[in-house]
C-alpha cells in the first residue's frame, strides 16, 4: 500500500511542472526510478541518505522475514472473490501472465504476491481511512507459485482509483501491488501493475519517476479478450521480468 501523506498545498499544475522538471534530466537513463523522485512527496523520507550497509550474513536477514514454502499456499489463495462467505463488490478480472528472466526462459515456482485496494478504491488496512466504503467480502491479498512455464494466475476485481494527498487533487491510477521472491529473502522485487487507457497516468508521480518511456509502458497490463471469462471475467496479461535490458521495474520509494 503507497502512503498516504498530507497535502502540501500544491496544485496540479505544480505537479504537473515538477514531473516534467524531474524527467528532463533523466531522459534515456536507467529505467528504475530514482529513491529520491521530489514530485513523489514521501519518497524524500523512505530513501537512504547514508552509505549502505553490505549484509554479510544473508541467512541472518532472512530470519527476520516471512518464510514461505509451498504448503502454505491453499487452494484459494489465487482467487481474491472466494475468500469469504460472498462474492465482493465490483468488476471481476482474471490477471495472468509469465516470469521470466533476461534470457526469456520461465522462472518456476517463483512465490508471487498481490494486495491492492477494492472496487471503491480502499485498503482493507487500519491506517487507510480513506472515506470510501470497505468490502466485508474483499481482504485485497493472494499468492500463488508459478508453474512449470512460469506462469501465474489471480482472480480479482478490479481496483478502484484512491486520492492520496501528495499534492491538491492528488488520485492514484488503477493498479495492483506485485511481490516476487527469489531463492533467498534478500532476492525480492516490488512493483505495481497499472491498465491501459486511465487517464491519470499524467498525473501520477508514482508511474511517472519512471522517466524511461519504455520502462514504464511495461507496467501497464495489456487487455486479452482470449483470457476474458464469458459472463464471469474480463482478462489482462502482464509479464515480469526480473533482470536484463527488459526488467520490469521496481516500485519507486519503496
Amino acid at each position: 500500500m503507497t502512503t498516504k501523506s498530507l497535502a502540501d498545498g500544491l496544485s496540479q499544475q505544480d505537479i504537473s511542472n515538477e514531473i516534467a522538471e524531474a524527467r528532463a534530466p533523466a531522459t534515456g537513463g536507467a529505467h528504475h526510478p530514482s529513491r529520491d523522485y521530489p514530485p513523489y512527496r514521501s519518497s524524500r523520507l523512505r530513501h537512504p541518505h547514508r552509505t549502505l550497509i553490505p549484509v554479510r550474513d544473508p541467512e541472518a536477514v532472512e530470519l527476520s522475514g516471512p518464510a514461505f514454502g509451498i504448503t502454505d499456499i491453499t487452494a484459494l489463495d489465487h482467487d481474491l472473490t472466494r475468500q469469504h462467505a460472498a462474492e465482493p463488490l465490483g468488476e471481476r478480472i482474471t490477471v495472468t501472465g509469465r516470469v521470466l528472466d533476461r534470457a526469456g526462459r520461465p522462472v518456476r515456482g517463483q512465490l508471487v504476491e498481490v494486495w491492492q485496494a477494492n472496487a471503491s478504491g480502499r485498503y482493507a488496512h487500519q491506517l487507510d481511512q480513506h472515506p470510501a466504503p470497505l468490502d466485508p467480502n474483499f481482504t485485497g491479498f493472494g499468492r500463488c507459485l508459478t508453474d512449470d512455464d512460469g506462469r501465474y494466475r489471480f482472480t480479482t476485481v478490479r481496483p478502484g482509483a484512491y486520492p492520496w494527498r501528495n499534492h491538491v487533487n492528488a488520485w492514484r491510477p488503477a493498479h495492483i501491488h506485485f511481490s516476487l521472491f527469489g531463492t533467498a529473502f534478500t532476492q525480492r522485487l516490488v512493483t505495481q501493475m497499472y491498465f491501459p487507457g486511465d487517464p491519470l497516468f499524467p498525473y501520477d508521480p508514482v508511474l511517472q519517476s519512471v522517466t524511461d518511456a519504455r520502462a514504464r509502458a511495461r507496467l501497464v497490463a495489456a487487455y486479452d479478450h482470449d483470457l476474458s471469462v464469458p459472463e464471469q471475467s474480463l482478462g489482462y496479461r502482464w509479464d515480469v521480468v526480473l533482470d536484463g535490458p527488459s526488467a520490469t521495474c521496481t516500485e519507486e520509494g519503496h
